[in-house]
């Protein structure tokens, strides 16, 4: 409740904060909610997307690295020191199996001896980014935030991109520099879908300089006078006077050109560019614009990122499914007490959106004890939460009664 410019009070509803809460929720559940919390994922194979968590109680640093499922760090892992690895694709629970030493999977105990089929990072032991640090990481006085490679699914923080981070950065999916030049032909989709670069540049001499050497480079196809035997030969065998493109390019083209309607091919004929350098962000729907003939699929699939023609691939179209469970999981996808809300008086409102805020105090002073010790919080902890709110509520009931009687 708080005064407007007129003095009046402005009020804010029970329902209107409950419905803020609501949409966070579902936002902070929408990871969680299109995994399994009961049955291990082990028997459904390399999952296409899932929850994931390292456990350094079981595969500390200096083992071999270990991935499981949503419900194994529910069930097989209870106080232990686990890392969270927000979702990952193509991955199999590795609970109790060889990596894991003595311990067996509760869930789940048919398992193989290794996941061969899994990839693995430095994230399986805390680690993120370029700098190779704990987050959140207890040294580092800079904010930032951390932004996940759709290819590699490393987190690096926004000053290691080698780029400007754009605005509306929720909204688009971002490559990072390395990962660029592993499958470089993304680079002419950069040039042409890519949201456009900002590059950092510190000082002006190096501003020129990339100016300087961005004219040059584009300025050397006109240079008749300077050709090289190389330049004369891909000049011959492209049949195009002007056109000097690298030979491996030119190799590509030509494979390309026995697929008719290829759009990479027509991208790389455009001339259009860009400086191949630093962390790429994408917008939304990029994907469908990527071309899917079939050399560009045998492409994709020999660079090892297929995934990037499946727009359900998406971490956002795993959200969207975990929200979809979450609202399926009610009588009517709303909660009943929202209805109820609206037929009490603005004094009964009052009443209870002070026990609510009380509740929340006392329920995120809870979870921070778990946060502080690593700990996975379980369907358990909640109800014992829950009961002892409701002991400390008939204490005060009958403390009232005693002093009223």
């Amino acid at each position: 409740m708080a005064a407007n410019e007129g003095g009046e009070e402005a009020t804010v509803s029970l329902v209107d904060v409950l419905e803020e809460d609501e949409e966070l929720e579902q936002e902070a559940s929408a990871v969680l909610g299109g995994s399994d919390s009961e049955k291990c994922s082990y028997p459904e194979g390399y999952v296409k997307r899932q929850a994931l968590y390292a456990c350094n109680t079981c595969t500390p640093k200096g083992g071999e690295p270990a991935g499981i499922c949503l419900a194994c760090s529910y069930k097989c892992h209870e106080g232990h020191e686990l890392f969270e690895l927000y979702t990952k694709r193509n991955f199999r629970c590795d609970c109790g199996n060889d990596k894991f030493g003595e311990l067996e999977c509760k869930l789940f105990t048919e398992k193989e001896k290794v996941n061969s089929g899994n990839k693995y990072s430095h994230n399986f032991f805390g680690l993120y980014c370029t700098c190779d640090r704990p987050y959140p990481d207890p040294e580092d006085e800079v904010s930032d935030e951390m932004i996940q490679c759709i290819v590699c699914e490393d987190w690096l923080h926004g000053r290691h991109l080698g780029c400007v981070v754009p605005e509306c950065v929720e909204l688009q999916e971002m490559i990072c520099e390395s990962c660029m030049n592993k499958s470089p032909f993304l680079w002419t989709y950069a040039a042409h879908i890519a949201v456009p670069p900002v590059l950092k540049v510190c000082k002006a001499e190096e501003a020129e300089k990339v100016d300087v050497d961005h004219v040059e480079e584009e300025s050397k196809p006109e240079k008749e006078d300077s050709k090289s035997p190389v330049d004369d030969k891909q000049v011959e065998m492209n049949g195009t006077a002007g056109c000097k493109r690298k030979l491996q390019e030119l190799e590509n083209s030509s494979a390309e050109g026995s697929c008719s309607g290829c759009r990479l091919a027509e991208m790389k004929t455009s001339g259009q560019s860009r400086a191949q350098q630093g962390a790429v962000f994408w917008p939304a729907a990029w994907r469908a614009k990527l071309c899917s003939c079939t050399h560009c699929k045998n492409v994709f699939t020999d660079a090892g990122v297929a995934f990037l023609l499946d727009e359900t691939d998406t971490v956002l179209a795993y959200e969207n499914k975990g929200k979809t469970t979450e609202q399926a999981g009610g009588a009517e996808g709303r909660d009943p007490l929202m209805s109820a809300l609206n037929t009490l008086n603005r004094v009964q409102q009052l009443e209870i959106i002070h026990e609510y805020n009380d509740m929340k105090t006392e329920l995120k002073d809870y979870l921070q004890r778990f946060a502080a010790e690593g700990k996975v919080v379980t369907p358990e902890d909640i109800r014992n939460f829950f009961e002892q709110q409701q002991s400390r509520k008939r204490r005060r009931a009958n403390a009232g009664q005693y002093y009223c009687s």
